[in-house]
């Protein structure tokens, strides 16, 4: 399994909660992956909105909340707002049975971003190298992995990514928001 994937997991104890940072993903695409990903049969197409992942589920101390808070805002404050590029797909195979919509513009950003989240109260290694992305496909047959692959092969969508999103795993394995925290760093 990919490590940064938003799958559910066992219960967590209730001294802990498991959260992940992301970019999400806006309408009109996220609807249209939410779709793509059920159309394949993708079992986390209803439990995970459209997103880039920054930071991979990660398990937390409860007690510990504050502080990772201070550190997701001082992330934020030290990142500007920037410009993503959707375009495309790609694929993890055979390493990892994951289709995904690449990303064309916003990569140095979001990998500045993931590796200061990655640092403090949330410092943690990862099972593969960073590389952002959005999964379409994950867990399902080799003609639903191709299917997305060529269905979404045209894909181009462009925004402005002016926050980036904490989601918190619920006991069902869904991920609510937590909270936002607006990019407010200088321009580079």
């Amino acid at each position: 399994m990919n490590d940064d994937t938003f799958v559910p997991r066992s219960k967590a104890p209730t001294d802990t909660a498991v959260i992940g940072v992301v970019v999400a993903v806006p309408e009109p695409w996220a609807q249209l992956l939410v779709d793509w990903r059920a159309k394949v049969g993708d079992p986390q197409a209803s439990l995970i909105p459209p997103h880039v992942t920054l930071l991979p589920p990660t398990e937390v101390p409860a007690a510990g909340r504050s502080a990772i808070s201070g550190h997701l805002a001082s992330v934020a404050r030290a990142h500007p707002p920037f410009t993503m590029h959707l375009s495309g797909t790609g694929t993890f195979r055979p390493v990892s049975e994951v289709v995904f919509v690449a990303v064309a513009r916003g990569i140095g950003d979001c990998e500045l971003l993931a590796g200061d989240l990655r640092r403090g109260p949330l410092a943690r290694s990862l099972s593969y190298p960073y590389h952002p992305h959005v999964t379409v496909a994950h867990d399902v047959g080799p003609d639903m992995l191709e299917l997305a692959y060529g269905g979404l092969a045209d894909l181009s969508a462009e925004f402005q990514v002016q926050h980036f999103t904490e989601f918190e795993q619920t006991p069902s394995g869904a991920w609510v928001v937590a909270r936002e925290y607006p990019l407010t760093g200088p321009p580079r």
